[in-house]
């Protein structure tokens, strides 16, 4: 598979070569914590983040945190050191991102900030969500070539508030055969663990729907499912889709600067967002982990211990990332 990398010196320059790991393909998902612009959409609840708003959300806070995700996907293929001091940089083919606003801020994302060099292409969704919430993908033409997209629309279950869609892609890989994403963002635990199972479990039903009509054209397929499940990998919600021969790869994966989660709570790590995959893609596994870049961690003061470094606590700017770290997942072919 022949990729697009960055060639990082040691004083900080970047220029693309080409990847030689060409049986290599990887998989980033992230929610990145409220990408919002600052401008208000009349349809939506958005005034959170507005330069006026209690929040402060400013265009320089904006382009900031759009560096900030762009530097966070970057490092996310970061993994060799040459002899040079330089670290050779592999892009991830396809990126899964959850709480994003809109198409502008994905554009800005891709097109304008440090991500620009990459060129990548990506599709998301325009959710009836009340706060204009949405999932993206970003993927790579150099080793993703897209072939349809769709929206699912999640019918809502009594009592239960519009939620995100869900974004189904399918995409030819290098090695001709074809791979199923889905991209989803559930319900959230605001007002209860207990009070909101069922409106996650809905979001996985209309999932699970979808990977059976897929499996009914064609029942060796290979599919990947990622994203913030806001539950464990033990809830309801996650094994109705382990009944549809899905595995949770990134099920008790770790970091190696000391997160033992994507998210952290009250000084108790726990994981709200996994990978998925089809039982027939497990074999393709490298391996699987929590992304806790040092620059992505802060010290927690009242727990001990490190925290993601988040952009905001409650409406404090934290002048940071995301309160949640990435996913990585890296499937090889050549097995």
């Amino acid at each position: 598979m022949a990729c697009l990398i960055f060639v990082v010196s040691q004083f900080g320059s970047m220029r693309m070569q080409m990847c030689a790991q060409e049986s290599t393909f990887t998989v980033v998902e992230l929610n990145v914590e409220n990408l919002f612009d600052t401008t208000h959409d009349t349809l939506k609840n958005d005034w959170e983040f507005l330069p006026e708003s209690s929040h402060h959300w400013t265009r320089s806070r904006y382009w900031t945190k759009l560096r900030r995700i762009g530097k966070t996907i970057l490092s996310c293929g970061m993994e060799n050191v040459g002899h040079d001091g330089s670290e050779v940089l592999c892009l991830p083919d396809l990126v899964g991102l959850c709480e994003v606003e809109n198409d502008t801020c994905i554009r800005d994302l891709t097109k304008r900030s440090l991500l620009r060099n990459a060129r990548y292409e990506y599709v998301m969704t325009d959710s009836p969500d009340e706060r204009g919430i949405d999932v993206a993908l970003l993927y790579s033409p150099f080793s993703f070539k897209m072939l349809s997209w769709k929206a699912l629309r999640v019918v809502p279950s009594q009592g239960m508030k519009p939620t995100r869609d869900i974004l189904y892609v399918s995409g030819e890989l290098l090695t001709g055969d074809t791979l199923h994403v889905f991209v989803l963002h559930a319900p959230s635990r605001a007002q209860g663990v207990r009070e909101t199972n069922r409106f996650r479990l809905q979001v996985m039903k209309c999932m699970c729907m979808a990977i059976d009509s897929i499996r009914k054209v064609n029942g060796s397929v290979k599919i990947l499912a990622m994203g913030d499940f806001n539950d464990g990998a033990d809830a309801a919600s996650l094994h109705y889709v382990y009944g549809y021969d899905m595995v949770n790869v990134s099920e008790n994966t770790k970091g190696r600067h000391g997160a033992c989660g994507t998210y952290r709570y009250q000084g108790e790590w726990g994981s709200l967002d996994h990978i998925l995959v089809s039982r027939n893609l497990l074999p393709f596994v490298k391996d699987c982990r929590i992304h806790d870049a040092p620059f992505l961690l802060e010290e927690d003061e009242k727990y001990g211990g490190v925290k993601p470094r988040r952009n905001y606590l409650g409406p404090r700017y934290n002048d940071g990332y995301s309160d949640h770290l990435p996913l990585v997942l890296r499937l090889e072919w050549q097995k």
